[in-house]
């Protein structure tokens, strides 16, 4: 094995939405932390450039052979690179659920493109990274790094946010899909759109409780339409305020996974705990939000 790299699950503490510009792409402004769980993506040599899948999503990506963002990872770097590069295994360990809402495309390829980077082009600056990184997705700058930001514009425009505690807390996925497209296509019709400007903020944020605070007067923007297009996401909201560990209960993303902010790791581990015995069919993670974390030995 050449690495291994950690492929975190991004998570939107709000996520603001304006109306459609001409060319059909949403503004935006969101703040984005990281989560302690997520995918693996790893790299061997090989005979030639291949791919390989493994976890307990894995098997739903399988569809997607050939045009997994890990793979157009790979190829969009080829492209800025010169003379031949010793091909690679590329193997990603699915261990978060697809179109969750967590950026796991974006994250995993990001993960990629910093491992092929070091084998391939060590020379190449973190700023071409970062581009190739977000011509493959609005996610995909942010996610390059998994470290807190403040995205503007489509999701490009990124900068420094609020200092921030380290998050408890827990992430709950209903095993049901909210396919970013149609949540957009129904959030037009609505014709409800938000406020972009950034909100007000600190310069940093001292405790939980005091940015759970501050997070209950934003909001994400596609829940009301992620909701109606898959119901079960207000079945997990719904799950989560109601328990005295939550201090804030919110989609992420388009949708379908959903987060509760807690006050200590120990209410996170009663929340999580108890949402899976409420609901053994859903996928609960509980994790510590923040980043960046420290990529696998």
């Amino acid at each position: 094995m050449l690495g291994q790299a950690f492929a975190p699950a991004k998570v939107n503490l709000f996520l603001h939405v304006g109306a459609p510009a001409a060319d059909g792409y949403h503004p935006l402004c969101s703040l984005m932390v990281f989560a302690d769980v997520g995918d693996r993506v790893s790299i061997a040599p090989a005979e030639a450039l291949d791919f390989a899948l493994t976890g307990p999503f894995g098997r739903e990506l399988s569809a997607q052979a050939g045009d997994n963002l890990v793979q157009r990872a790979a190829q969009a770097l080829l492209k800025q690179v010169r003379g031949p590069r010793a091909p690679v295994l590329l193997a990603l360990d699915k261990q978060l659920p697809i179109a969750a809402g967590l950026g796991g495309g974006s994250s995993d390829a990001g993960a990629a493109l910093r491992l092929l980077r070091t084998t391939w082009a060590p020379e190449l600056s973190d700023e071409n990274l970062q581009a190739i990184a977000g011509a493959l997705g609005a996610d995909g700058a942010a996610c390059l790094w998994g470290a807190p930001v403040m995205a503007e514009g489509r999701g490009e425009v990124l900068s420094q946010p609020p200092a921030l505690p380290v998050i408890p807390a827990v992430l709950v996925n209903p095993r049901a899909l909210a396919p970013t497209a149609q949540v957009y296509g129904r959030y037009d019709a609505l014709g409800q759109f938000g406020d972009v400007v950034p909100p007000a903020a600190p310069a940093a944020f001292e405790t939980v409780e005091e940015l759970a605070g501050w997070l209950s007067l934003q909001r994400n923007d596609l829940e009301a339409a992620a909701i109606e297009l898959t119901p079960e996401i207000g079945d997990v909201l719904a799950a989560l305020s109601g328990e005295r560990e939550t201090l804030l209960a919110r989609m992420s993303g388009s949708g379908a996974t959903c987060f509760a902010i807690c006050g200590s790791d120990i209410e996170a581990e009663q929340l999580a705990e108890g949402v899976e015995r409420l609901r053994p069919d859903w996928w609960v993670s509980r994790c510590r939000l923040g980043g960046p974390w420290p990529d696998p030995a």
